[in-house]
This record gives structure tokens, C-alpha cells and sequence, in this order.
């Protein structure tokens, strides 16, 4: 890609209509995500033709352009180009209507995806622990060890409040006020009443249930969720001239209570059966995580719906300290990739070709498949066959042997280093069989595949 990100960023901006068709904008590892004012002022034909873009989706209401590696910086290169424009957001255009799928996916997205550089850094640093523990270079007794932890535990434990933060700006209602409720359910002193286990009431009238929030996720996002209609509602009701004062005041005192006496148990359950299916499919059916999502992976990015399914490993290392519902299958998935877009590059005689499969392979060996899944396998069609086959086979051996990682981060192959825990090298060696098993049957078939496809190409 060319590096002048000021032009490639001006000429997305035209190609979605201009920067007053733009009402919000955001970006994933490889994605620049729009919502527009009017889809049909964009010209996704005109943007698939820049050598920028790997391709232009529409999903759940939100005009996804697919940039790769270097999203961020022609992120920050369209910042400037877009002023506020009220007329934007008030022009009248029809709002595009989805369906309850796709608000569920997009709300799922919108919470989860802007913490996970947080989740993936500090299951790097988990990593890393656990690798000098295993060499024996920190004693795991020691206050290194203690000082080291929390500084990869802290994220976890915090989780709620990084989870209030995100919905909260998901749902329009303030961040602030919606991280300070998470921190009234964290509260030490609500910490020592749950450990207390005596009673309590509020007023002495209402119960609070003894439930300990830290590190849990469906409690705040139901608390958030209602919190969000709360607050719209005082916010109407309270006079302009005291608001600052009484709305914060009124959404702590009304929030709080709901949330230790109803919504935050409600969610704390919820959590529980979460975590029973979690562990009804670790002892009945290990291997359908795994080879789901190791084989169609790449269908589910194509559609969106890995934003919906990746928080269900986030919502297991809440509830059992690990993950086997997406990390394993998503790591032999991508490595699949990786490798049949190497082999491409191997094999097709077009230069321009095995350019992208050569440097998408390796980003996607690094974790991020979109510039190869979009700029190869996918327009050949054969290449993401053997992949999804590929990915499968890893996948299964995998969930056969119960594979799981221990934090959430990358899922290349630095992601192998969160296989490490419980002070056993045993996951880590399995997740590097289930990677080899994943690259060997992935090559072969992509070579036999390509002894009929490039040739057809080349004639």
C-alpha cells in the first residue's frame, strides 16, 4: 500500500459520499467502520478499485472498509477531514433498518472490540509470567511474582468498569457515570460485606444480594442497559439549570440499588448457566468449539459475526479463568490462512499475486487475516477451501484435547504463549501440535487444489 495516507484518506472520504454523508467513524485491527447518512451516496465499486482497500462490506448498518495493517493511520489521516456537521446527523435520511441479529451483533461489537488491545496486552503480560515461572526465573512466592500478577490481572479484575465504559458510549448515555456505577458494585467495602456474609439492607428494607462483581461482564452490561434509559429519562425530567447536580446524584442513588439488589444478581446468575453450558461442552462436546470455529472463521468475518461470537470467550475466562470456545479454533483459523496464502505465493505466476499472498500470509501467521483473506483467498476461492479444511483439522485435535488459553490477546502465533498455565506446559505443547497439524493439511491441500486451479489460471 502506499504510505500517503492523506491521499488514500481523502479518497475514502469521497468514495462514502463526502465527509458530510459521514455520521460516525471508528476502526478495528483492520477495518475503518462508517455509519452513513445516506449509503447510497457511496460508490463501493469506486472504493474496491483503491489500492488501499481489500474490500467494502455491509453489515448490521455499519459501511466496513477493509484497509489492513495500516487502518489506524488512515484513520487518523481522515480525522481531519471531517468537522462536526449537524446536518448530518439531523438531515432526514431514511435510518437503515436491521434486523434483531444484527443489532445484537453490532451492540456486541460496539462493547467489546475498544477493549481488546487492554485484553490482549495484559494476556501477554499472563504469558510472559507464566513463562518465567516454568523456567524457574521468578519464584512464584515472591513479591515479583505478586507485582507482576496484578499488573496482568489488573485489566480483568477491572473488567466491569472497561465494560461500562465501552456500552455506555455504545448507548449514548455518559461513560463516566456508567464506569462510576461499576465501581460502586467493586466497591471494597460492598468486597467485605460479600465476604462478611451477613445480610444486608438498604434503608433496612431493601435486600442486597451478597454477589462479588469484580472481574464479571454480564452483570454491568445488564446495569449499563438499563441505566442508559434512566438516565435519558431524568435527564428530560430535571430542570437544565440543576442537572449537572441531580441527574449524576439520582442515576448513582437509583443504579446503585438496582444493581446490587436486582440487576447485578440477575446478571451474576445468568453468568452461572453461562458457565455450566461452558462446562457441559468441555466434558460432552470439546471438540465442536474448536473445529466450528477453526473451519468457518472466515465465513464468520466475511458476515461479522466473529464480533458476536469472540465475546464468548471473554465471558468464559470471566467465569472459569480460560478459554476453549473461541481462542483455539480462531489461532488454527488464522494460521490456516496464513499458510495457504503462502502456498499461493508459491505456486501462481502472477507477480502482483504473490506479492499480496507473500506479505497477507505472513500478517496473517501475526493474526490478522482480512488484506489475505479478502486480496487472495477469497477472490480464488480454492486458497479459503483449504484453509476452512486446514483450520478444522486443528481445530479437532484441539477440542479433542481440551486445549484451552489462559488470557485473551493476539491469535497468531504470539498467541501460543497464552496456552501457558497451571503451571503445565501441556496446553502450550498441544496448541503447537494442533498449529502443525493445521499448516501441513492446510499446504497439502492448497498444493493439490492449485494443481488444477493455477493451471486453468495460466492458460
Amino acid at each position: 500500500m502506499s504510505k500517503n495516507y492523506k491521499q488514500i484518506a481523502q479518497d475514502v472520504v469521497a468514495g462514502v459520499g463526502g465527509a458530510e454523508n459521514i455520521k460516525n467513524l471508528y476502526h478495528c485491527q483492520t477495518r475503518l467502520r462508517f455509519t452513513l447518512a445516506d449509503e447510497s451516496k457511496a460508490d463501493k465499486d469506486g472504493l474496491e478499485k483503491l489500492d488501499a482497500v481489500k474490500k467494502v462490506i455491509l453489515n448490521g448498518g455499519v459501511y466496513q472498509v477493509v484497509i489492513g495493517t495500516d487502518v489506524a493511520e488512515v484513520f487518523d489521516a481522515i480525522q481531519p477531514l471531517l468537522p462536526d456537521h449537524p446536518a448530518a446527523q439531523t438531515d432526514g435520511a431514511p435510518a437503515q433498518k436491521k434486523s434483531a441479529f444484527e443489532r445484537v451483533i453490532d451492540f456486541v461489537a460496539g462493547v467489546f472490540q475498544p477493549i481488546i488491545p487492554a485484553l490482549s496486552g495484559a494476556g501477554m503480560l499472563k504469558a510472559l509470567l507464566a513463562l518465567l515461572v516454568v523456567f524457574k526465573l521468578v519464584d512464584s512466592t515472591s513479591q515479583t511474582y505478586a507485582i507482576f500478577n496484578f499488573f496482568a490481572d489488573a485489566v480483568f479484575y477491572f473488567l466491569p468498569i472497561l465494560l461500562a465504559f465501552t456500552e455506555a458510549q455504545k448507548l449514548k448515555c455518559n461513560p463516566i457515570l456508567a464506569a462510576a456505577v461499576a465501581g460502586i458494585m467493586m466497591h471494597p467495602n460492598w468486597g467485605a460485606m460479600v465476604a462478611a456474609g451477613e445480610p444486608v439492607r438498604f434503608f433496612d428494607l431493601i435486600p442486597f444480594h451478597l454477589v462479588s462483581y469484580t472481574g464479571t461482564v454480564i452483570p454491568i452490561i445488564l446495569v449499563v442497559f438499563v441505566q442508559a434509559y434512566v438516565e435519558k429519562a431524568l435527564n428530560r425530567i430535571i430542570p437544565k439549570s440543576v442537572n449537572l447536580v441531580f441527574v449524576p446524584m439520582l442515576t448513582f442513588l437509583v443504579m446503585g440499588t438496582l444493581a446490587l439488589a436486582v440487576l447485578g444478581p440477575i446478571g451474576s446468575v445468568v453468568g452461572e448457566y453461562l458457565a455450566l453450558v461452558f462446562n457441559f461442552l468441555a466434558e460432552n462436546a470439546s471438540w465442536a468449539p474448536a473445529v466450528l470455529i477453526g473451519g468457518l472463521l472466515p465465513l464468520m468475518v466475511m458476515f461479522g459475526l466473529h464480533n458476536g461470537v469472540a465475546p464468548l470467550g471473554v465471558m468464559q475466562m470471566a467465569e472459569l479463568g480460560y478459554d476453549s470456545i473461541f481462542g483455539p479454533g480462531c489461532v488454527c483459523s488464522n494460521i490456516a490462512q496464513g499458510v495457504a496464502a503462502l502456498v499461493v505465493s508459491l505456486r501462481t505466476k502472477n507477480t502482483k499475486e504473490r506479492q499480496v499472498a507473500t506479505s497477507g500470509g505472513i500478517t496473517a501467521l501475526m493474526g490478522i487475516t482480512e488484506p489475505v483473506l479478502y486480496g487472495v483467498n477469497l477472490p480464488k476461492k480454492y486458497p479459503l477451501i483449504s484453509a476452512m479444511i486446514g483450520g478444522a483439522c486443528g481445530g479437532l485435535y484441539a477440542g479433542l484435547t481440551h486445549t484451552h488459553r489462559f488470557a485473551t490477546g493476539s491469535s497468531g502465533l504470539p498467541a501460543i504463549l497464552l496456552y501457558i498455565g497451571d503451571d503445565t506446559m501441556m496446553y502450550f505443547y498441544n496448541i503447537i501440535i494442533a498449529l502443525v497439524i493445521t499448516a501441513v493439511v492446510t499446504a497439502i491441500v492448497t498444493y493439490i487444489l492449485s494443481l488444477k486451479f493455477e493451471k486453468t489460471e495460466e492458460n
